[in-house]
């Protein structure tokens, strides 16, 4: 970190100490640094603690009472292109805390502005009198609200890189001495990596739920308005809102296979919002009927569009009734999803082929269509979300790149499992397995 000079409004201030951590010796008629125990401890707590920042604040303000007079520890992060600062999470003795997180503040002309500037240590004798010489600091209104009388605040630091802010404070008067900043210094190398880690993976955790909510709330907004539109284009192909001429029939189909493959699209993408999103539960009702109640459901759904591709189905039913206990409208995804791709990647005029039979460990269904087929050297990426087979082909046929892997995820939930066949060119084939309750 550069050398700066202190500026002129703390520079004669004896309320306000700026320390180097690096430079600071400890005094040794002083307390010594922080012996390796507590460290070993903070380690060892700190290792199983799955990363939560709230759970790794807790365990060193545990851990280190013995050290510092402390009754409140804080952490903090640069936001908004590292011109606030952003309260993450605190621990203390004492209820209720009205500093909490989310609370945001300006750095602009503030002291913790040249802590993030030279690397320096703060302490701050006694809170009172700060509020009386900067009026205009929320935070310390705040904590003195809380009954806090003096702080200290030092930086996060991994590689010369400030990563975040540590607060130590008490409701003491003068609790902190230079030997205080130098132990902080071997906590806060420790700790600095962990924090940087943590907050990282929270970040993107929060990026995920984020863009989660907007993928479900987008798909779901487009959903109505886009079925709305197809409907009544089919009213006006099926000669409800009168006669129409053969030119015009002809860009109203269009416009009807354009919205069933954005519907498509939209449904796959309401479906990995829904297991992104931690909402993928499983639902089990018993005793459903695999063949009417899911396969020719599904059948029956894509009815349109086999006739427009002048494709051909053909469903074998099981020779007796196969039953299973799982959730009706999550295995109803499976097979809508495994029929939607076999029509989408079949020949025009082609044959599909469903079959669904009783077998020892449950009950199998396969799907099998005629069409340009899987190269074996694309197999591996069946099943992963966002993957597409990379061939000419199949790359013509517009697809998401999420429906097999909500079909694998679906299947996982129910504790069964799908593999994939083809011959290069000519066919391609899913297979799925599940456990059964009973076959009738």
């Amino acid at each position: 970190m550069p050398t700066l000079p202190i500026p002129d409004q703390y520079r004669n201030d004896p309320n306000i100490i700026f320390a180097h951590p690096r430079h600071t010796e400890p005094d040794s008629r002083l307390e010594p640094s922080p012996a390796q125990p507590t460290l070993d401890r903070i380690n060892h707590a700190i290792g199983s603690s799955g990363e939560s920042l709230e759970t790794i604040i807790h365990v060193v303000f545990t851990e280190t009472r013995d050290l510092f007079t402390c009754d409140r520890i804080g952490l903090a992060f640069l936001t908004d292109n590292n011109e606030r600062v952003t309260a993450y999470t605190a621990a203390s003795e004492y209820q209720p805390l009205l500093l909490k997180s989310g609370y945001s503040e300006d750095l602009q002309g503030s002291s913790l502005e040249y802590i993030l500037k030279s690397g320096k240590t703060r302490i701050i004798e006694d809170l009172e009198l700060y509020a009386k010489k900067f009026p205009q600091s929320r935070s310390t209104r705040i904590l003195l609200e809380e009954g806090v009388r003096s702080n200290m605040t030092s930086p996060l630091m991994v590689d010369d890189r400030i990563v975040g802010l540590l607060f130590r404070s008490s409701r003491q008067p003068k609790a902190y001495q230079m030997q205080h900043v130098h132990t902080n210094l071997v906590l806060a190398d420790r700790l600095s990596q962990i924090v940087e880690k943590a907050y990282r993976i929270e970040q993107l955790k929060t990026a995920m739920n984020n863009y989660t909510e907007m993928l479900g709330f987008v798909s779901h907004e487009i959903k109505s308005p886009l079925s709305t539109i197809i409907m009544d284009c089919r009213m006006m192909l099926d000669g409800y809102l009168g006669e129409i001429n053969p030119r015009v029939t002809q860009r109203i189909k269009r416009i009807v296979e354009r919205g069933d493959y954005l519907l498509g699209m939209v449904r796959d993408y309401l479906d990995l919002a829904r297991i992104e999103g931690g909402e993928l539960t499983l639902r089990a009702i018993a005793a459903i009927d695999f063949f009417p109640d899911i396969v020719e459901y599904a059948a029956d759904m894509h009815q349109s569009l086999l006739q427009e591709n002048n494709q051909v189905l053909h469903l074998n039913p099981p020779d007796s009734p196969v039953i299973i206990n799982g959730d009706l409208n999550l295995l109803r995804i499976v097979v809508v999803n495994l029929l939607s791709n076999a029509i989408k990647y079949g020949n025009n005029g082609g044959r599909i082929e469903v079959v669904v039979q009783a077998v020892p460990e449950g009950m199998q269904l396969t799907v099998k269509n005629e069409g340009p087929g899987i190269p074996a050297s694309e197999m591996p990426k069946l099943f992963r979300k966002f993957s597409r087979v990379q061939t000419p082909e199949l790359l013509r046929r517009k697809g998401t790149g999420v429906g097999l892997y909500t079909v694998w995820r679906i299947l996982k939930l129910h504790g069964g499992r799908i593999r994939a066949e083809s011959e290069e060119g000519k066919w391609a084939m899913f297979r799925i397995d599940l456990p059964c309750s009973s076959h009738k």
